[in-house]
């Protein structure tokens, strides 16, 4: 059998090293993937190629899945995002953000259990119309909903729900002020349930759904929602968890995915060996569920747990002494 190849990004500041402990990790499972290491961000520029270079672009377009490591988009140069980027060129319509308690953090719940599915290429990014006066006092921006790329979404959303089991979802709007943007989309999400009639379709205005979040996160399963709304509404939940350290992220279309750490590059501990590299490890399982090897995902999230739950193997962000290679190895010997 052909081995699967994945486009490894190892990205900026402390992606490299993240990213290279979560391919040994990788390794030690056993999975057999063939690695294609490119460049995005700065360290693209660095070598004196564009922001994503088109080999890059050319790699995940023949092979589909990539692995990638924080990156930073330089200020005032291309692209307004690389994410926003790269998320566009591959349709990359949903952005899946699951958040689960590790014993051993410094998360405020316990038995939090939450997935976000953001609409991932319309709404307020989809870079339309943004305009501003010529004496800066003015400034206008685009959203862009469609019947068609809220109906992918929502049925991504509930397809997943009945893949992983899961009983209710949420969908968060603000129709009662928007009422053509976020209007459409509660629309055809209503619509969309009518098909589901197996999982529990639920409501929520933005706004409450952040306070319902604070108060009271055990009543969430699922949540599904525009690309603004999910955007702080995902890291809203990361933060019930610990932080974004806690927290991965998968970019999935029809015809590719990213799986990534949703932290920045934190250039500042770059090359020290004592970043936390659980975000991408669960953006690694994240992509072993889509690759259709579930026991080896939940092996690795196994092994996550362990490693967290014993304080002497945890990372300095969450309260231990373990550096990156130590951490990495105490989730290897969990294997």
């Amino acid at each position: 059998m052909e081995k699967q190849t994945i486009i490894v990004i190892p990205g900026d500041g402390i992606g490299p090293s993240i990213v290279e402990a979560t391919v040994n990790v990788l390794d030690a499972l056993g999975c057999a993937f063939e690695y294609v290491h490119c460049d995005a961000g700065l360290a693209a520029v660095e070598k004196g190629e564009d922001l994503i270079p088109q080999n890059t672009l050319d790699l995940i377009a023949a092979h589909k899945v990539a692995l990638k490591g924080p990156i930073t988009t330089p200020v005032g140069e291309g692209f307004s995002s690389i994410n926003v980027a790269l998320r566009k060129t591959f349709e990359l319509y949903a952005n899946v953000r699951p958040v689960i308690t590790f014993v051993g953090t410094k998360s405020r719940f316990e038995d939090i259990d939450i997935i976000t599915i953001r609409e991932n290429t319309e709404g307020m990014y989809s870079g339309e119309g943004q305009t501003l006066s010529d004496g800066g006092e003015y400034a206008e921006a685009m959203s862009v909903v469609t019947r068609e790329g809220s109906a992918r979404v929502l049925k991504f959303a509930y397809e997943l729900a009945r893949k992983k089991g899961r009983k209710k979802i949420t969908v968060v709007h603000k129709a009662n002020i928007l009422k053509t943007t976020s209007g459409l989309f509660l629309d055809t999400a209503r619509e969309v349930a009518k098909e589901y009639t197996d999982i529990e379709s639920t409501e929520m205005i933005v706004d409450n759904c952040c306070m319902q979040l604070v108060m009271n996160p055990h009543q969430f399963d699922m949540i599904v929602t525009t690309n603004l709304f999910g955007d702080i509404i995902s890291d809203l939940c990361a933060g019930l968890v610990g932080g974004l350290g806690m927290a991965p992220g998968a970019n999935i279309g029809d015809k590719a995915a990213i799986f990534e750490a949703v932290h920045g590059s934190a250039p500042d501990i770059a090359g020290q060996n004592i970043a936390n590299p659980t975000s991408i490890m669960l953006a690694a399982a994240l992509m072993l569920d889509y690759l259709g090897m579930p026991d080896k995902a939940d092996k690795l999230r196994t092994a996550l747990r362990l490693t967290i739950e014993d304080e002497r193997s945890r990372t300095r962000d969450l309260g231990g002494t373990s550096g990156t290679t130590e951490f990495t190895e105490a989730v290897i010997a969990h294997f």
